[in-house]
Parts: structure tokens; sequence; C-alpha cells
């Protein structure tokens, strides 16, 4: 698998995250037309108290969160679809990485009434599309990314989380 898990937590080994990682890895790159097997980075599974200093240090707010993300690089273009990325000098595609937290993921499942492993699938989505320079600063790019990610989640058999 291109992008590895670490996990901290054992709650997220209990969950099968790796496997639901690599599950949503291939859906979200090969619906994006890019190939997974040279696309680079890295999930950290972690629990609140984790992510709430991940959040804390380089967002500057104290609090935790479902889920962060690191590009590589920048690729976004706002109001568009950013550019599918190129393959560097080794024929990679250096994505960036990825923080989950089990905590808030896990109340918000229950909260919204839904399986952890598909509000977990979300998530992930999620992230990759941050990685690949998608975004929802504005209601343009908002529209955009989450349009893109229904359509990855239909091609997992999921509804539209909105």
């Amino acid at each position: 698998m291109a992008i590895e898990v670490m996990i901290e937590d054992d709650r997220w080994e209990a969950a099968g995250l790796a496997a639901l990682a690599e599950a949503v890895e291939v859906a979200t790159l090969s619906h994006l037309g890019l190939a997974p097997e040279i696309c680079e980075g890295s999930i950290l599974a972690c629990d609140d108290a984790r992510i709430k200093l991940l959040n804390a240090d380089f967002r500057e707010k104290d609090k935790a969160t479902n889920v962060l993300s690191w590009p590589a690089e920048e690729r976004a273009a706002p109001g568009a679809r950013p550019p599918l990325p190129e393959p560097d000098f080794d024929g990679a595609i250096e994505l960036g990485d990825i923080a989950i937290s089990y905590d808030t993921c896990a109340r918000e499942a229950l909260e919204a009434g839904k399986p952890l492993p598909d509000h977990v699938t979300h998530l992930i989505v999620h992230g990759l599309l941050h990685l690949l320079g998608y975004d929802h600063i504005s209601d343009v790019d908002a529209e955009i990314m989450e349009g893109t990610e229904v359509e990855i989640l239909a091609t997992m058999g999921l509804e539209d989380p909105y």
C-alpha cells in the first residue's frame, strides 16, 4: 500500500483502519485518474489528545478535531478542481500526511447515527482530497470538494454524507 498507516491508538487496529485506508486510497485516487501504486503518504491513527496537540501546533486551534492533513506541496486551484500532480523524478507522487482521531470520529459517527467505518471512509476521502489541493474555504471550492467526495463515496457504495 502506498499510504502508510501508523497506529498510535489500538482502537484503530480493532476498527480495521489499515484495510479501510487502503480501500479508500484506491477508490479516491483511481476515481481522480491517479495510479494508487505510485502515490505515497501517511495516516497517523491517533486519539483526541494527540490530534489536539497537532491542531494547536499547526493551526493554532486548541481543540481536538476529526482529521488534519498536511499536503506535500501546494496544489490548490481556487474556484476549480486542482490539477492532478505529476510524478517526480523517481516516478512517485508524494501526497503528504493525514492524522485522524478515533475519539472524535467515533463520537461524530454515533451522533450522526452512522457506522464508524462509513464516517471514517468519508473523512479519509476528505483528507486525501486536501492533500491533492481541494479545499472548502469558499462556497465554490466547498461545492467542488463536496461534490467530488460524494462521487467517490458513491463508487464505494456509500450515501451522500451531506
